[in-house]
């Protein structure tokens, strides 16, 4: 545990760092998280150095403070900056911390009443330590955290599949800009909290568990800080700086129908004549404002002509082009110079994983098996 957590302590300084010398928010506050995991395992790591049996009258259980109350809303404002342009931390997000706030603040008036209380000095925990703070506070925290932890989980969940669904309107190829680490590190966060929460249960109703069967839990989490640690450290999550990507979302089929025409033919003409001349779906990068300044149009009326006009996303509507350039040009035998992968980065993707995923989507095969059927 010892070692673990030391390591964690070098990957948060090596965040903090790259912060204070890139000021990318992201690095900030995936450090403030390994803090507060690696200082929840120093609770048990200087448990079984002996410390307390050792040092009865030090007073650690009251700076032993769970902060999961802390930690709910980090992860939820690291997944924030990392998948929103240009993010700034605003004064109304320190409500987020009010409840972790409140219970240092509930620890440090306890141990001032304590310290105050005849034959303090003499004993590890005082009057409201034992009286007030174990048999009452204690269990109540508990549940406030599970409570806490589920909505901030679910909350982020969605606003990073909500993300995943923009990136959609704005980018021709998405994959740079998928953050599946981000996913990855939520779904490690998700499963150590179903884990503690059935830990606890079993704790609490069926039987009492010794703090040595309680300790996995720990081992878990102070693996997963180093994962989290270095894998977070070596991704890029600055791809969205300085990039505004945030459009209208495509319209339902229902508020089309209402509103049309939405758009008129001589623009759907316009912008599909344009598509098959000039073919700018060729370029990898493309993204919904460079098409947008191409064909002479500002991005709002580009996107809803897309979304209105084609019933598609913008991510679709180009990958459509490309598929069907893949297809022109595997019925000239291009295979017969190129892979499958390199007619793919002919045609304007830029990821064997995005391919095979667009090409199955649009042709319900895989590129593999439709080269076969052709050939």
């Amino acid at each position: 545990m010892l070692i673990l957590v030391l390591q964690g302590l070098v990957l948060i300084g090596l965040l903090l760092f790259r912060y204070f010398r890139k000021r990318n928010v992201s690095d900030l506050f995936l450090a403030l998280i390994l803090v507060i995991v690696c200082y929840e395992q120093i609770c048990y790591t200087v448990g079984f150095m002996g410390w307390y049996h050792a040092f009865p009258n030090t007073k650690i259980n009251y700076w032993l403070i769970p902060m999961a109350l802390a930690l709910a809303p980090m992860i939820y404002f690291y997944v924030k900056t990392s998948t929103t342009s240009d993010f700034k931390f605003r004064k109304i997000y320190w409500l987020h911390f009010i409840p972790a706030m409140a219970l240092v603040l509930y620890r440090l008036s306890i141990y001032t009443y304590d310290s105050l209380q005849p034959g303090f000095n003499d004993t590890q925990n005082g009057y409201l330590k034992i009286h007030l703070d174990e048999p009452i506070i204690q269990p109540i925290l508990m549940f406030v955290e599970f409570a806490a932890l589920l909505l901030y989980l679910a909350f982020t969940f969605q606003m990073f599949l909500n993300y995943r669904k923009k990136i959609k309107l704005f980018f021709s190829n998405t994959f740079k800009y998928e953050l599946n680490w981000i996913l990855t590190f939520l779904v490690i966060f998700s499963l150590l909290f179903i884990y503690e929460a059935v830990q606890d249960v079993i704790g609490t109703l069926i039987t009492e568990l010794h703090y040595t069967q309680r300790w996995w839990l720990n081992l878990l989490l102070a693996i997963a800080t180093i994962y989290i640690g270095v894998k977070g450290y070596f991704t890029d999550t600055e791809k969205l700086k300085n990039l505004n990507f945030n459009v209208v979302a495509m319209p339902s089929q229902s508020t089309v129908a209402k509103d049309k025409p939405a758009v008129s033919n001589e623009e759907l003409n316009k912008l599909k004549n344009f598509m098959e001349t000039e073919k700018p779906y060729l370029d990898p990068e493309l993204n919904l404002n460079d098409l947008a300044t191409l064909i002479n149009m500002n991005r709002a009326q580009l996107s809803q002509l897309i979304n209105s006009g084609f019933q598609k996303n913008f991510n679709d509507f180009v990958n459509e082009y490309r598929i069907e350039a893949v297809k022109d040009l595997l019925s000239k035998g291009k295979q017969k110079k190129l892979s499958l992968l390199g007619i793919a980065y002919e045609c304007g993707f830029n990821s064997k994983a995005t391919f095979n995923r667009v090409f199955k989507k649009l042709t319900n095969t895989s590129p593999t098996d439709y080269l076969n059927s052709i050939s």
